[in-house]
């Protein structure tokens, strides 16, 4: 992937100066077979877009992905007895495996998850006749009845809510992940981790609970989890203490005690202020395969193989330029961003998002690395995208940009990877880019 050309097939949003807080896009998924992508903003709404036939012009195929479906997803709240704002913001979407004509996903706010059904309409029900024996003191002749038939109409698209999981988190929803099972999901707020079957709403299962009796003695949140791809007993939750934890619940229905727990020890010498913030893991993903683990940190992406819980068997520095900016980036509270992370089709390739727009993609084969900026102004739809390089010293190349020079405003946090093929689709505010490979 790092070897390929890439370009922009498509980008979607407003070049406007100013941007509503509400239409800034909070979250990206693809479905399973990748024909719809999902998207989420700090407004509650949720747009799908479905992928078009593919074109060929200049040997190149084209990926176009058009407005399938828009709808409110969530409203503001306010919780009474805590005297709290709950916001619309759609924190995440995870898509359930399509098993009839109509579409599902999950979404969630910072309390509240809901299921979501999308089906096509194209036909509806025709006029009709009444039989004579259901009409008192009518007379019908019955060569005038109208047998009730379906008629064609244009193609609507409708999203209604089919179930509504509430009241189960105190705390803020992080994370919620679908289970292999397609029956079971997990959601995952800052100190609990719930399990619930899709046909129950009122109640769920309580499988991870940090919370110590004295909250003073809190040291540590958890940060995402993520069921494993393949095992429908096996998740892993990562920990603000920079370590994710690999649960069984066959071992205990109570995953209190976790059976793997992969951390990497920092060498004392680095150790800095800012160590804690920054190891923090903001991201967990399994690859498609289920052997490896990836995580992100402020700074890194690393690889954990499933049999190896000592250190990552690979390490990628997204952003290492910024080190000597982290205290800058603690004043402007940007330390404190929640970086995506994703894997490739195939799990040959990593990905993540840094400032200035820029994003990498790393190539686990090769190690090479690229890195791209997600810009309307300097994207040209699918020519070939120019490598990005950040200077950190005085002397400065014509193609490249100084570290003081970065916006910090600007900032690709989520990112997500079609399961097939190689397209990516993240978010830059309230803009969705989608790239593509030219093959």
């Amino acid at each position: 992937m790092s070897d390929l050309q890439w370009c922009f097939s498509q980008v979607k949003g407003t070049a406007d100066d100013f941007v509503s807080d509400a239409d800034i896009i909070s979250c990206v998924e693809f479905n399973a077979d990748g024909s719809l992508l999902a998207t989420g903003d700090k407004g509650g709404r949720i747009v799908i877009f479905q992928r078009g036939p593919t074109k060929t012009s200049d040997g190149l195929k084209n990926v176009d992905y058009e407005v399938y479906s828009t709808f409110q997803s969530h409203e503001p709240e306010f919780d009474y007895l805590k005297s709290l704002d709950i916001e619309e913001k759609i924190n995440k979407i995870k898509w359930i495996k399509k098993l009839n004509a109509s579409n599902f996903l999950l979404s969630t706010n910072d309390k509240t998850i809901k299921l979501w059904k999308v089906t096509e309409k194209n036909k509806r029900l025709g006029s009709y006749t009444l039989p004579t024996s259901l009409i008192p003191n009518s007379i019908m002749d019955p060569s005038q009845l109208v047998i009730p038939h379906f008629e064609p109409m244009q193609t609507m698209v409708e999203a209604s809510p089919r179930r509504i999981y509430s009241n189960a988190h105190t705390y803020h929803i992080n994370s919620i992940s679908t289970n292999s099972d397609q029956a079971t999901f997990l959601s995952a707020d800052d100190l609990r981790i719930n399990l619930w079957h899709l046909d129950i709403t009122d109640q769920s299962f309580n499988i991870v609970d940090i919370k110590p009796a004295n909250m003073e003695e809190l040291t540590e949140v958890i940060t995402a989890a993520e069921f494993h791809p393949e095992d429908c007993s096996i998740f892993a939750y990562s920990s603000s203490k920079g370590c994710v934890k690999l649960c069984d619940m066959r071992s205990n229905a109570l995953c209190d005690r976790h059976s793997k727990f992969f951390e990497e020890t920092e060498d004392p010498v680095n150790r800095s202020f800012f160590s804690e913030i920054i190891s923090s893991i903001s991201d967990v993903k399994f690859s498609r395969s289920g052997r490896y683990m990836l995580t992100r940190d402020y700074l890194s992406l690393k690889v954990w193989d499933l049999q190896m819980e000592k250190c990552p068997v690979e390490t990628y520095t997204v952003h290492d330029y910024l080190r000597s900016k982290l205290c800058s980036l603690y004043e402007n509270d940007c330390i404190f961003d929640k970086f995506e992370c994703y894997w490739s089709a195939n799990d040959r390739y990593i990905m993540a998002g840094s400032y200035n727009n820029f994003f990498k993609i790393f190539d686990r084969e090769t190690k090479r690395d690229v890195t791209f900026e997600a810009s309307r102004d300097n994207t040209k739809i699918r020519s070939s995208l120019k490598h990005k390089r950040v200077c950190t010293g005085s002397k400065r190349k014509k193609d490249e940009i100084s570290v003081d020079c970065l916006d910090y405003n600007k900032k690709i946090l989520h990112i997500a990877c079609h399961p097939v093929e190689n397209i990516i689709s993240l978010a830059a505010s309230n803009n969705l880019f989608i790239l593509q490979s030219k093959e």
